[in-house]
């Protein structure tokens, strides 16, 4: 089920709005701390712990789910149009990344970028019928898709990228 979710979280949107281009890089909002080494945007971190994995975090998401937590990863892919989400990758693991409230985004031209992200965790099913619409809507045949889907993601209320 995990290498399906994978497979469909890379593919389940359509491919433009990830599609690095020679534009312009987008920055709808302004970081709140800036150094020479990273850009924080959103708030602010409140947790001080040392940040877990993506992988650590995935593997024991029973321990993690509906939780606030601390990781480190990088950024596979950032939406194009508004840059109101990325896609986190550790390894062949996967998670989406939104924002909180929508009231921060990130560059556009931050895939490949390390980041540490601050936000809520959730591991959820998504029906089957959900996973092939998914599928469709990205141009992927959903007829190999068997079953009720696992889907990870987390709600950041703060986004540190390294630069």
């Amino acid at each position: 089920m995990r290498k399906l979710f994978i497979t469909l979280t890379l593919f389940m949107l359509p491919v433009a709005l990830f599609a690095q281009s020679e534009s312009e890089e987008i920055r709808l909002s302004e970081p709140v701390e800036v150094t020479e080494n990273y850009e924080v945007f959103g708030s602010k971190f409140t947790l001080v712990d040392k940040p877990l994995s993506l992988n650590s975090v995935i593997s024991n998401s029973n321990q993690y789910n509906e939780k606030e937590v601390l990781i480190t990863t990088t950024i596979s892919k950032v939406c194009q149009k508004k840059s109101c989400f990325f896609i986190a990758q550790d390894g062949e693991l996967t998670a989406r990344i939104t924002f909180k409230d929508y009231s921060f985004f990130v560059p556009t031209k931050s895939s490949g970028k390390n980041v540490t992200i601050q936000g809520v965790f959730e591991k959820k099913i998504i029906t089957e019928a959900k996973a092939k619409h998914y599928a469709e809507d990205a141009g992927a045949d959903p007829d190999g898709i068997k079953g009720d889907q696992v889907e990870y993601s987390i709600v950041a209320t703060s986004v540190k990228i390294e630069k």
